[in-house]
């Protein structure tokens, strides 16, 4: 367990890909403190997700078809502001999570290690990993 959270996190996981969408279920399923409370497959499904399901946390892919995750994050910081939203990309950096409004950024390639402590930094409204 990490940094001691009270609360059962909400956490909607946004990808286009299902073998990604399966892959961090698996992962933070080892995590008491979050509960997948559901999936989207593209920004515009993941906005109705969000109004519909209220998660705390949105992982949000950058790179999706219909709705990408730059147009969805600067959306969702608008209509639901107090969801935090990690983004998760193999392409961008930080730099583009700070641009569009979201709480923290990981990398694909770094989610083992670093995606649960995103998530609780995100929760904390402060960055908890930098790639």
């Amino acid at each position: 367990m990490l940094g001691g959270m009270t609360k059962t996190a909400r956490v909607l996981i946004v990808d286009d890909h299902e073998i990604v969408r399966m892959g961090l279920r698996i992962l933070l399923a080892g995590y008491p403190q979050f509960e997948i409370c559901g999936e989207a497959v593209d920004g515009r499904q993941a906005l109705a997700k969000v109004a519909e399901l209220l998660p705390d946390v949105v992982i949000m892919d950058l790179s999706m078809p219909v709705m990408n995750g730059f147009d969805a994050t600067k959306e969702l910081r608008q209509t639901s502001p107090d969801t935090k939203i990690v983004l998760f990309s193999m392409y961008e950096t930080p730099t583009t999570a700070r641009m569009v409004g979201a709480h923290v950024f990981v990398a694909k390639s770094a989610a083992a290690r670093d995606l649960p402590a995103a998530i609780e930094g995100a929760l904390r409204s402060k960055p908890a990993v930098e790639p």
